[in-house]
């Protein structure tokens, strides 16, 4: 019985996701708006929005399913939830303006705080790279549940953190990601129930990355406009 709610809540994760995404989704498209004379409005039309709530909600559905591969995904885990932590921090010092991600790093950039210390702008970045390793992950699960997962892994890191990572960011992550679960376990977690056909899966990890890749699409789009896309850590 634990372990068909276990599986029940792992797949609302994934319906939760999508709901969340398809609010977003929303967001992608022009509405018409004008962009106000400030250096930073000039940089990114104010049609870009990024609202705070659907973006860490989503963020947190990561930190869920990473809670269910275990303490394995510890190091990763980390890293999203202090990110979240900060964005969260900022967001509620005055939601009526910071319901919008862009809002607070125009504030950042204008300020030139931005690239200094542990700063929101940061951690909307490594969010959205996480967020960029998860999609690449689904991406090669979704051709093909049988693969070898520490391979599928590696193949993500490489193209999505490793580019930004210090050597002591990857060599942590290196160790972690070796101690990842295999496909069946892995496809278990996101599964419905135990019962559930690998087919129904494929069709909603399918739709969570038709819906996830425009937003990241967005989401780089802003950082490269305030020149935040080339960040790295240590």
């Amino acid at each position: 019985m634990k372990r068909r709610r276990e599986a029940e809540m792992a797949s609302s994760e994934i319906r939760s996701a999508i709901e969340e995404l398809s609010l977003m989704a929303v967001n992608l498209k022009t509405d018409g708006g004008t962009a106000s004379s400030s250096c930073s409005d000039q940089l990114l039309p104010s049609v870009h929005q990024v609202p705070m709530k659907p973006f860490l909600s989503l963020c947190n559905l990561l930190i869920q399913v990473l809670d269910k591969i275990g303490p394995t995904m510890a190091v990763f885990r980390q890293d999203v939830h202090q990110n979240i932590e900060r964005l969260e921090k900022f967001h509620d010092s005055d939601p009526s303006i910071y319901w919008d991600v862009v809002e607070i790093l125009k504030k950042e950039v204008d300020e030139g705080k931005a690239k200094q210390g542990p700063t929101c702008s940061k951690a909307f970045v490594w969010l959205t790279r996480s967020l960029d390793f998860t999609l690449s992950l689904l991406e090669l699960l979704v051709k093909d549940f049988e693969r070898n997962m520490e391979q599928a892994v590696e193949v993500s890191y490489n193209t999505t953190l490793k580019p930004w990572h210090g050597w002591i960011s990857s060599a942590a992550y290196k160790v972690a990601l070796k101690l990842v679960p295999d496909s069946p376990t892995l496809a278990n977690i996101l599964k419905t129930t135990k019962d559930e056909d690998l087919d129904t899966l494929k069709e909603q990890i399918q739709r969570m990355i038709e819906l996830l890749a425009p937003v990241l699409n967005q989401n780089h789009d802003i950082l490269k406009k305030y020149g935040l896309d080339k960040l790295k850590s240590t």
